[in-house]
């Protein structure tokens, strides 16, 4: 059976190309909000976090109505970290609508996603976004995604695809770049058109692969995925099981049945084949189990998730301020916590370490464990991460690493900075090409573990003007070591509270991170030393009061704003010897080795 009132499809794109503002003007043509009703904008972004930095991190579902036929949409992040969220929910569509930046045109995450929607033989929209933009290139963009379509060995029905020019902000969109189009119309028509209805078996017994799942307190877990087979009804018994044999098959009950329409989940009693739906009251289900008919068990095939490629350690915090700010802080809270997150996350690895007090964990990028640990420290828990370390692979006896793909876009004058910095991390130049009258943009494959650390110094070499973003390539034979930090790192000296007297002396030797009145203990990082050697601050020293008196020695002292240090900032900074102290209220680096005549020993010790 062919179902014609139905639409499946999944919006992506590279990072800040405009996916969730467009998913949005779609919401509002076709009528989901009231005339009179106030919206935010980025209304699927609806995450804390996602709305501070204005990036998607979970993939969300949504639904419109034109013309009769329902068309569920998948907003997907364009983040290259959290590229697990589109691999898995591509399972769930019949066909995508890759957005493309009128001015950036095809980015590494854009090649990354269209390369996986191919594999699954997907139809594609190709909708140029932003074309009201001063520096678009309307005429150009569409061979751009040709040639990306041909590199990517598309079938030649994929190279027919059609393209729309966009404006996601205006919600026009037109079949011509040379004409400006009123509303949405033609998008809808296209998906109408070209996106393929599902043809399912809705006789069949009940088959549905659970893609993604979400939790709720009052229910538990709830699953999420598209009926293959069958009808899904509420109350019916089901068995759960998982194509590669992992689990055993166990019979199970779904208690409560969802549709998504617009923004809402609306209950429903039955839903059938080719439907996106939620359930829940199965509490053990995860993502890539399928639920059958107890009479027919046919597991469905779950698409493989790319593997982690960086790692870092998390432990309980044992610094001399620890406990005082957190709510979770012993090793099984975070034990519990980190395994939670694996319910819902495919791209994280949690493994258990020697020390009961400290978990492996592995994750996409620098960028996805970021924000598993901000998460974590929302919501009360305390504990420390080690720097993080590229995943190395033994592939045919030879050790391997993972190398991303990286593309600069940075002004001509910057170019010979970048290809210095490049040369020293093992950097290697693939393509060069200007990009309109004073830009360059450089294509370069280097190790992951080069660009740790890398991206203060590129905004810095190109004067914060540089656009930098990666996505992994492959495994490549070990390309040798590459220079750490060069920079040293500035120490307190003692426990006790920061003084403008004590931070005026330390500042002239570095950039400090703190200011008056912060507490401060024994071995914790104030600041960076250029030198290059860690060195032994007194921060806390007050000035002595005598009755003597000099001219001048009671001018102002005048301190110099510290750096503020976002977590992603500290974990470009911090070396192997070094600690990330997270608490709710606290960021702080610190040494391993907290005393200071400790860590001299050891140091003599190494030397010798």
């Amino acid at each position: 059976m062919i179902r014609n009132d139905l639409r499946n499809i999944a919006i992506i794109a590279h990072v800040d190309h405009g996916k969730t503002t467009l998913v949005d003007q779609m919401l509002k043509q076709a009528g989901a909000f009231r005339e009179n009703q106030v919206v935010e904008e980025r209304v699927m972004d609806s995450g804390d976090i996602e709305r501070e930095r204005g990036i998607t991190i979970l993939a969300k579902n949504t639904s419109v109505h034109y013309k009769g036929v329902k068309i569920n949409i998948v907003d997907t992040p364009g983040h290259a970290d959290f590229s697990g969220e589109v691999e898995r929910i591509l399972k769930m569509v019949d066909g995508v609508v890759l957005l493309v930046d009128a001015a950036e045109g095809p980015m590494p995450q854009t090649r990354f996603v269209l390369q996986k929607a191919l594999e699954f033989g997907h139809k594609i929209i190709i909708a140029v976004n932003k074309i009201d933009r001063p520096d678009a290139r309307l005429n150009e963009i569409g061979d751009e995604v040709l040639e990306l379509l041909l590199n990517l060995d598309a079938t030649d029905e994929q190279l027919d695809s059609p393209i729309v020019y966009c404006s996601g902000r205006a919600g026009t969109a037109s079949m011509s770049p040379n004409a400006e189009g009123t509303d949405l119309t033609p998008l809808f028509e296209q998906i109408l058109e070209h996106i393929p209805a599902p043809q399912v078996d809705t006789d069949g017994p009940t088959q549905m692969l659970v893609s993604s799942i979400d939790y709720n307190d009052y229910v538990g877990r709830i699953g999420i995925g598209r009926i293959e087979r069958g009808s899904m009804k509420v109350g019916q018994q089901v068995t759960v099981c998982d194509y590669h044999g992992t689990t055993q098959p166990y019979n199970a009950k779904v208690v409560t049945l969802y549709t998504i329409e617009e923004l809402e989940r609306k209950p429903v009693d039955e839903a059938t084949a080719g439907e996106i739906v939620c359930f829940s009251g199965i509490e053990n289900v995860t993502i890539g189990e399928t639920l059958c008919d107890p009479n027919t068990v046919e597991p469905l095939p779950f698409v493989k998730i790319s593997e982690p490629t960086v790692e870092m350690t998390f432990s309980v915090n044992d610094s001399p301020f620890a406990g005082r700010e957190g709510k979770f802080v012993t090793s099984r809270h975070l034990r519990e916590r980190l395994f939670r997150e694996l319910l819902k996350d495919v791209s994280l690895r949690v493994n258990e370490t020697d020390t009961t007090d400290s978990f492996r964990v592995c994750g996409r990028g620098e960028m996805h464990l970021s924000i598993l640990i901000e998460n974590l420290r929302r919501e009360g828990y305390e504990f420390q991460v080690g720097a993080p370390k590229a995943l190395f692979r033994e592939i045919d006896g030879k050790t391997c690493e993972p190398v991303e793909r990286m593309i600069a876009d940075v002004p001509q004058d910057a170019v010979g900075a970048i290809m210095e910095k490049m040369g020293n991390r093992k950097g290697e130049l693939v393509s060069m090409n200007p990009k309109g009258a004073d830009r360059m943009r450089l294509e370069f494959l280097i190790p992951a573990r080069g660009l740790f650390g890398y991206r203060t110094e590129f905004l810095t070499d190109t004067k914060g003007e540089g656009v930098l973003s990666s996505v992994f390539h492959s495994y490549q034979p070990y390309k040798g070591d590459i220079s750490k930090r060069t920079t040293g790192s500035l120490i307190a000296f003692e426990t006790g509270e920061a003084v403008g007297y004590g931070l005026f002396n330390a500042q002239e030797r570095g950039p400090l991170f703190i200011g008056p009145g912060t507490q401060v203990y024994e071995g914790m990082v104030i600041g960076e030393n250029p030198r290059g050697d860690d060195m032994a601050v007194n921060v806390c020293k007050k000035k002595q009061l005598t009755n003597m008196r000099a001219s001048g020695s009671d001018d102002a002292l005048r301190l110099i704003p510290p750096r503020q240090m976002s977590i992603e900032a500290a974990l470009e900074f911090i070396s192997d010897d070094e600690l990330l102290e997270i608490t709710p209220k606290s960021v702080r680096v610190r040494k391993k080795i907290l005393s200071n005549t400790e860590r001299l020993k050891k140091v003599k010790g190494g030397k010798k």
